[in-house]
């Protein structure tokens, strides 16, 4: 849950810390005062877009710290990611005057796309506007998918894999004349150069069997001479290099340090017999070959050819045949219409394995949802009335299913439900927003996401309906005692007087600026907001503020710590103004 959060130089904040724990905590104060400054401030650390006008004017830019209590579930991926864990996640941003941002978690650099990540399993936000996202079949689609638990990734990606099969397919039909042609001039190329058979390495083997061949006399009259050098003239190499060891053998028992001058002789003379017998042995199996050396010709010409024909080095001929062979085998796939066909139907098969899947999944969880939704209807003034989710089978499949979601209300008992963007006034789809955020938040309460944030979303409603609104905060911050945190910033005495926690938002000039604070009230001083909430008179305000602070304490601690109602018998319900005047 959300431990702490830092402000510095954030529009109309110079600096702000605030402390934060379980349960249910208000923001109230004054139109203006910047109690959403917080919201969004919020919603910076947790990635969403920097905006230059968050930084306040003279400041060069603002700063927000978000710390919170990490979530095991999310220990894989911060070590994946490299970051440190301890069981604290310290989430921070920052923005320039240029709308320039920089984000670190726990104190290592991180991209704003990682700051995303990571707030879903932190933090649900629901905007004083949700009821507008309540008629859009997207929206609600991904409502009831996240009720019930689905992964739609394999959808997509199956989905994905038929559209492109379905692409494939569909050109190839277009372009089966054009494949056809292009198929035929690269069959002609290939059988042209397979005549060829070039082979890797043959150019460069080629080449230097015909340099020896078109110089063999040449090599003959070398190899000959060189022999005769060394054997056959008189004196030739041998004979002298075996006259001087001869001579050095003779005297060497005078002095030993010419013993390593007559083993030098003696290695050369070795050597020189060595290159003798290999002389000998060339010139007699090597002899001018015209017929090899015709062959050679030719076979050097027909590659030549090749290389002018399609411009290409000679050397390069085995990898343009290998290079159109595969662009063949792709037309000859690319063409065959009944394999493309057979691809499209096992991608249609596999797509629609996964939709039957998500569907039977959807159609489980639709009814639980519909069934506590009107529960939680009955508590905010629309007693009688029923929701439900109705899910609408498609004629053509799309990407998120076989069928669509749209919900569905009726307003008194008796009637039909009929989708809610017909017959739903402003004030009721405010309420029904209110229902749905409530309901769907405790079913996923206590599990991946332990911080819900509800902001202005008790607009528009007043009265008793107000009255339950606070109750079900209330309630909804206790699903699992220590676990779970609600924060609202509400307009609604009838809410602020349920929270376990009450934090006042004001502004004030200090010096030639007007700077936003935030401090939490007991005692007295909450009855004082509570009352200024209210909007009464200032006695009357303050014990209608007492009395409603009293009732909405839950426990005989609580209750003897609420401030005592002034002039109000006990078990006497006081009256106070609503939101709109009327509910």
């Amino acid at each position: 849950m959300l431990r702490r959060l830092v402000l510095r130089d954030v529009v109309i904040v110079a600096e702000l810390e605030l402390e934060l724990g379980p349960g249910f905590t208000v923001l109230t104060g004054e139109t203006g005062a910047g109690k959403s400054i917080l919201i969004d401030a919020l919603q910076l650390a947790l990635g969403q877009r920097a905006d230059a006008v968050l930084v306040r004017e003279g400041a060069t830019r603002a700063e927000v710290s978000a710390e919170f209590d990490s979530p095991a579930l999310l220990a894989p991926w911060l070590a994946e990611a490299g970051f440190d864990s301890d069981g604290t996640l310290l989430l921070r941003r920052t923005v320039d005057t240029q709308g320039k941002s920089r984000a670190w978690i726990n104190g290592s650099p991180a991209t704003v796309a990682q700051l995303r990540e990571a707030a879903e399993w932190l933090v649900d936000i629901h905007g004083q506007h949700a009821w507008q996202s309540l008629t859009r079949p997207a929206a609600v689609r991904a409502l009831l998918d996240v009720q019930a638990g689905i992964d739609t990734a394999a959808l997509t990606a199956a989905w994905a894999e038929w559209r492109q099969a379905q692409a494939q397919l569909h050109d190839a039909r277009g372009r089966r004349d054009t494949l056809e042609r292009e198929r035929e001039r690269l069959a002609w190329q290939i059988a042209e150069l397979l005549k060829l058979s070039p082979a890797e390495g043959e150019w460069e083997a080629l080449n230097t069997e015909h340099q020896r061949l078109a110089h063999g006399q040449a090599l003959l009259d070398g190899a000959r001479a060189a022999l005769n050098a060394l054997t056959e003239d008189e004196p030739g190499a041998t004979a002298l290099t075996a006259r001087a060891t001869d001579a050095l053998d003779e005297v060497l028992r005078y002095d030993p340090e010419l013993d390593a001058v007559a083993e030098v002789l003696r290695s050369a003379q070795a050597q020189l017999e060595d290159a003798a017998h290999t002389l000998h042995a060339y010139l007699g199996r090597s002899e001018p070959d015209p017929e090899r050396l015709a062959e050679l010709d030719s076979r050097i010409g027909a590659w030549v050819s090749q290389s002018r024909r399609y411009r290409r080095p000679p050397a390069d001929l085995p990898s343009l045949l290998a290079g159109w062979q595969g662009e063949l085998k792709a037309l000859d796939a690319a063409a065959d219409l009944d394999a493309l066909e057979a691809a499209v139907a096992a991608a249609e098969a596999l797509w629609r394995q996964e939709a039957q899947r998500v569907s039977a999944l959807r159609k489980k969880v639709t009814p639980k949802l519909g069934t506590a939704v009107t529960a939680t209807m009955q508590q905010l003034g629309m007693a009688g009335g029923r929701f439900e989710v109705a899910l609408l089978p498609q004629d053509e499949p799309q990407a998120f299913g076989l069928e669509a979601a749209e919900f569905r209300v009726a307003g008194h008992a008796g009637s039909t439900p009929r989708p809610l963007a017909k017959v739903a006034s402003g004030g009721e789809l405010s309420r029904l927003a209110l229902a749905i955020a409530v309901t769907t938040a405790q079913g996923t309460s206590g599990g991946s996401v332990p911080t819900l944030i509800f902001d202005e979303i008790d607009a528009g409603v007043g009265g008793t309906v107000a009255d339950s609104v606070g109750r079900l905060m209330k309630q909804l911050g206790r699903v699992q005692a220590g676990d779970t945190q609600v924060l609202a910033v509400t307009h609604l005495a009838q809410v602020a007087a349920c929270a376990d926690r009450h934090f006042v938002v004001s502004k004030a000039l200090k010096g030639l600026q007007t700077l936003s604070d935030i401090q939490p009230v007991e005692g007295e001083a909450r009855v004082a907001e509570v009352a200024r909430m209210l909007g009464g008179e200032r006695l009357s305000g303050t014990a209608h503020a007492q009395a409603l602070l009293a009732q909405t304490a839950n426990t005989p601690d609580e209750r003897r710590a609420a401030p005592k109602p002034a002039g109000i018998a006990s078990g006497d319900r006081p009256t106070y103004p609503s939101a709109e005047g009327h509910q």
